[in-house]
């Protein structure tokens, strides 16, 4: 029978059950259908339910392990993918409405990946409109209507991978996969009280992918802890021949053990100026944990202008992208009416001011890789607030979502960062820590977060779902 803790149990603590015989993948599959097929429209988290194709996956993973072929700690365990990843014959909308039926013939890379890792689709999961391209400023920016929040469905579960988010933070899935260009893992992982990864760019192929950002787009893990992330990295990582910018080197999971040393930790100067009360305080305790096995310092960031060249990059590339969709008006179905005409400015931008851009990027990756040379990880909140009410405009209950520009400035880098759960803030809502590392230092930061989440219960507390 079913046993509802199964909705917020690890991915190891779930593969133990299947490799006693306590479950069967099918038995897993079938409950996570049920909690998806259930909250998820409650939440707004799911676009298309894969039940036939996850019950076969399902079936090949128990004939597996039963033939004596176990693929790793991912075999049999149900998940979701952000639907911007290709799946073969499935629709993959890229949450806009003048899309919702589209579909391709073959399988993004990181969706085979999973597949070969013995992994079982379940769903595809919501987001907001062509991953918040054009400019959206509010919930209900996505054909599936506005994601919202695992602990509060009056509130929003944040954008773009609003679906991973709300669907991992409410046991929907085990795990998920998102997609962030700046923010869009962090905000989800955070604002749900779960632990979302942002690998470094080019470790993970971007094959079948919607493109956003060319030079920006990330995928990454969302989970309930740093080590069921770390799992997921080590299954959808690596070179892609059919993915340029993928990085040559191969990645293995195998965190460092911080305990034994004392890992350097930079707090960014300045981050808890205008951040809420609880937000302060659970990022003090936190630093308080941190202080019992690091060296914590306060550092402040070069002084860069990381916002512009963000949204230049991003606003060029996302042009060249979608130059036929907006020229060709399928623009003017979005749903977000600020999303209707909000990418016809970014083909009037100058060419200069990219290249630009570009120039001053360079800078930043020197500048934040001499910092970061000194630390193990820059930490700061995730967000400066909890999640808001899904029917007002973000500028109406926002000082602005971000504590600092750590994670801007990380993004355009091409930083590794992940963001961890630090503690209920107002009205009982998450909120988070973000750290960030150097390239390619994925596993001396999931050692230094998870020696956090040792000491702490904050990743292992859940929302009760009626």
């Amino acid at each position: 029978m079913p046993d509802e803790k199964w909705a917020f149990a690890s991915l190891p603590e779930l593969g133990a059950q299947l490799r006693s015989g306590t479950a069967t993948s099918v038995a897993l599959t079938e409950f996570f259908l049920d909690r998806l097929e259930r909250f998820g429209p409650r939440f707004g988290a799911v676009v298309t339910l894969t039940r036939e194709l996850a019950l076969e996956q399902a079936k090949q993973a128990d004939a597996d392990l039963k033939a004596g072929r176990d693929r790793g700690p991912l075999h049999g365990l149900p998940y979701g993918a952000k639907d911007l990843l290709a799946t073969r014959g499935i629709p993959t909308t890229w949450g806009a409405a003048p899309l919702k039926d589209q579909v391709f013939d073959e399988d993004a890379t990181v969706v085979v990946r999973l597949r070969d890792a013995g992994a079982v689709l379940a769903a595809k999961l919501s987001m907001i409109e062509l991953a918040g391209g054009f400019g959206y400023r509010q919930a209900n920016a996505s054909l599936s209507g506005p994601g919202r929040c695992a602990w509060d469905d009056t509130c929003w579960a944040g954008g773009s991978s609003s679906g991973p988010g709300s669907a991992v933070g409410a046991g929907l899935v085990p795990f998920a996969i998102g997609s962030e260009t700046s923010g869009s893992i962090m905000t989800p992982a955070a604002l749900n009280g779960i632990t979302g990864m942002r690998p470094t760019y080019g470790l993970v192929s971007r094959h079948g992918a919607m493109a956003l950002s060319w030079t920006m787009d990330k995928l990454g893990p969302m989970g309930h802890s740093i080590e069921d992330c770390g799992l997921v990295l080590a299954a959808i990582a690596g070179p892609d021949p059919l993915d340029a910018t993928s990085l040559a080197d191969g990645y293995r999971y195998q965190p460092e053990n911080v305990a034994d040393r004392k890992p350097r930790v930079g707090i960014i100067e300045g981050c808890l100026k205008t951040v809420e009360d609880e937000v302060r305080k659970n990022f003090e305790a936190a630093v308080e944990v941190y202080r019992q096995f690091a060296e914590v310092t306060e550092v402040k960031l070069p002084d860069l202008p990381y916002g512009a060249v963000v949204g230049t990059v991003i606003s060029c590339e996302m042009a060249a992208a979608f130059e036929t969709f907006i020229r060709d008006g399928q623009a003017w179905e979005l749903t977000a009416p600020e999303d209707r005409w909000g990418g016809h400015s970014t083909l009037a931008i100058p060419a200069k001011d990219y290249i630009n851009a570009l120039r001053v990027r360079r800078k930043i990756q020197i500048a934040l890789d001499e910092l970061l040379s000194r630390f193990d990880a820059l930490i700061a909140p995730t967000l400066a607030t909890v999640a808001g009410p899904i029917d007002r405009e973000f500028r109406e209950w926002s000082r602005g979502f971000a504590s600092s520009q750590l994670g801007v400035a990380a993004n355009v880098a091409g930083l590794p960062g992940a963001s961890i759960p630090i503690g209920p803030g107002a009205r009982g809502l998450p909120t988070g820590m973000q750290l960030v590392g150097r390239t390619l230092s994925e596993n001396r930061l999931f050692g230094v977060a998870a020696e956090y989440q040792r000491r702490t219960e904050w990743h292992r507390r859940h929302p009760e779902i009626p």
